[in-house]
C-alpha cells in the first residue's frame, strides 16, 4: 500500500497511486496518504509542477474502493470536518500546475481527480467515466461541479447521468485531455510538459492558475481587479527582472520564484 512521491532536482514531483492490484482504486488509507501528498506540492518551494499517475499499465485510478471505502459511512460528525483530509479534487487549493498522465482506466475517483489537474496526457488504451449513478451514488470530490464547468451541458449530462465509459479518442475530441499517446510515450510527454512549466517563472505561472480558476466564481469586473493587484505584486519580483534582462540580453530566463 502506497502513495509514491519522487521529486527531482529541477522542481518536478511525481505522485504516483501505487496500488495496481486495485487498479490503483483508492479506500481511505490512500486517500490519507494522497492528502499528504498534495499538501506537500502545495507546501514545498522546491516543488514547481507536479505528475500524478497511476502504477501499472492498466489503470490511472478505477475511483473509491467500493468494497473497502464507498459502501461504509462515515460518521455524520465528519461532516463538519471540512478541512480534515482535504485533496486536490475537494477543497485543497494548489496552484502550482498539476500534469495528470493517465495509463489506463480512469473512472469515479479517478475522473474526478483528473478534472482537478491542469494538463492532461493519456495513452490509447485509456478509458474514462463517471459510473457512480450506476452504483447507487453520485461522482463526489467536485465531479459534479467540475465536469459541467469543463464540457459542454449536454456532454457533461451524459457523463453524469447515464454513467458509459468512453475511450481516449472521445476524450481528446471533448477536449478532456490534450493528447493521446502510445504506452511507452506516456511518462516522457508528461515530462516535457512538466519541464516546460518548471522552467516558466513559478510565481507568475501560479498567479495566472489562481485567476484562471477563481474567475469561474467571479464576476468580470472582480476578476479584471484582481489582475491588476497580481500583476502589480509580481512588479516587485526578482523574477519579473530576470525575465526583462533576460529578453534583452537574448538568453533563456533562470527564475528563482522570488
Amino acid at each position: 500500500m502506497s502513495i509514491d512521491f519522487q521529486l527531482e532536482d529541477n522542481g518536478i514531483a511525481t505522485i504516483t497511486i501505487n496500488r495496481p492490484e486495485r487498479r490503483n482504486a483508492l479506500d481511505q488509507a490512500h486517500y490519507d496518504l494522497l492528502s499528504q501528498a498534495w499538501k506537500r506540492v502545495r507546501d514545498d518551494p522546491a516543488i514547481r509542477v507536479a505528475i500524478v499517475t497511476g502504477a501499472g499499465d492498466q489503470a490511472f485510478c478505477a475511483g473509491a474502493d467500493i468494497k473497502s471505502f464507498l459502501t461504509t459511512a462515515p460518521p455524520l460528525s465528519a461532516l463538519l470536518n471540512t478541512q480534515q483530509g482535504e485533496l486536490l479534487n475537494r477543497g485543497l487549493e494548489v496552484w502550482k500546475p498539476i500534469v495528470a498522465a493517465v495509463n489506463g482506466y480512469c473512472l469515479g475517483g479517478g475522473m474526478t481527480l483528473l478534472l482537478a489537474t491542469d494538463l492532461r496526457v493519456c495513452t490509447t488504451q485509456a478509458r474514462f467515466g463517471l459510473s457512480e449513478v450506476q452504483r447507487g451514488a453520485f461522482p463526489a470530490n467536485g465531479g459534479t461541479q467540475r465536469i459541467s464547468q469543463q464540457l459542454p451541458h449536454a456532454i457533461a449530462m451524459e457523463m453524469l447521468l447515464i454513467g458509459d465509459q468512453f475511450d481516449a479518442n472521445t476524450a481528446e475530441r471533448w477536449g478532456l485531455v490534450n493528447k493521446v499517446v502510445e504506452q511507452d510515450a506516456l511518462m516522457q510527454c508528461a515530462r516535457d510538459y512538466a519541464l516546460r512549466l518548471a522552467a516558466n517563472a513559478p510565481l507568475a505561472v501560479q498567479a495566472a492558475k489562481e485567476l484562471a480558476v477563481r474567475s469561474r466564481d467571479a464576476d468580470l469586473a472582480t476578476g479584471l481587479r484582481m489582475e491588476q493587484l497580481f500583476l502589480r505584486i509580481l512588479q516587485e519580483s526578482v523574477d519579473i527582472k530576470e525575465g526583462a534582462d533576460a529578453f534583452k540580453e537574448r538568453r533563456p530566463p533562470v527564475f528563482r520564484g522570488q
